[in-house]
């Protein structure tokens, strides 16, 4: 099929890379030029501009692979005047569920279709095998599925049921992940402080084999210890993307319990506070009712 890709970073050039690599026909758009090279290196085409859209005589499959918020939005707004009806428009990166709603009703209103999916893999994932949970009109992932097969693992892809449950869906997948990863780092933290001195890419390798938790984040976990990666050089912050969050809120809304995966997000959001008031004013606070020392920053 021929697939216009606005957004070439990491993940968009892994999925364009993907596709041509399936023989695929693509082209595509990013504000960054410099990435043209790569693009026309791999087989691909370079606009230089997304009003060369206008120009095309058959239908158009516009996949955006762009930051999710304002960004994807506008660009969605953009294009639709750049498109005919019975045109194609695919947001595959992490948007709010509320948000490609809103977009799909918007390209629906002009007779353009609009399908939401939730990417996982990472870029490796992107290059070579995805995860992907399509959520639309089900008639057009049907006409796409050659394409999603193609760019996802074995049993990788899913129809996820109408607009909005494809990020959704990856919005819960991303919750999941802040659990794990959390869980992870605690015990190999525990692992580190133990009277034991275990060789840590050895403990995360048995782990991976045979075991309960064994798992791609452990073969990660591996490949950190077994590169020898200096923590003390790592300043230990945990920026987050937003989707944790947006599982945390959508827990708030439907009153379902989630200690773990809100927990994981509060940790992420402690890691970025370096200001640290809260625990100056208890330690503070133990010194005023029981004269308790307290550390002086340096």
């Amino acid at each position: 099929m021929d697939i216009t890709i606005i957004g070439l970073g990491k993940m968009g050039m892994g999925i364009a890379e993907n596709l041509l690599s399936h023989h695929h026909q693509v082209a595509g758009f990013d504000i960054d030029p410099s990435v043209a090279e790569r693009l026309t290196k791999l087989g691909g085409i370079y606009y230089s501009d997304i009003e060369q859209l206008k120009k095309r005589d058959k239908q158009q499959i516009i996949w955006l692979m762009l930051p999710a918020g304002d960004l994807t939005n506008q660009m969605v707004e953009n294009i639709l005047s750049l498109l005919d009806a019975g045109d194609i428009v695919i947001d595959a990166g992490n948007a709010h569920y509320q948000d490609s709603k809103n977009n799909y009703e918007r390209c629906q209103a002009k007779g353009i279709h609009f399908l939401d999916v939730g990417t996982s893999g990472g870029v490796a994932g992107a290059q070579k095998g995805a995860c992907m949970m399509v959520g639309g009109d089900k008639e057009i992932f049907d006409q796409l599925e050659p394409v999603f097969a193609d760019l996802c693992v074995e049993k990788g892809v899913i129809y996820s049921g109408p607009a909005g449950s494809g990020h959704y869906l990856k919005m819960i997948h991303n919750g999941i992940e802040y659990g794990m990863m959390q869980s992870i780092g605690e015990g190999f933290n525990l692992l580190h402080h133990s009277p034991y001195a275990y060789e840590m890419s050895e403990v995360a390798q048995v782990f991976n084999h045979g075991s309960v938790i064994r798992s791609w984040l452990m073969e990660l976990t591996e490949n950190i210890y077994r590169e020898r990666v200096d923590m003390q050089e790592i300043a230990g912050v945990i920026p987050s993307s937003g989707e944790g969050k947006w599982t945390v809120e959508e827990a708030l809304r439907l009153n379902v319990n989630l200690p773990v995966i809100t927990q994981s997000l509060m940790t992420r959001f402690a890691s970025e506070d370096y200001d640290k008031i809260s625990e100056k004013l208890v330690a503070l606070l133990r010194n005023q009712f029981g004269g308790h020392d307290f550390i002086k920053g340096e």
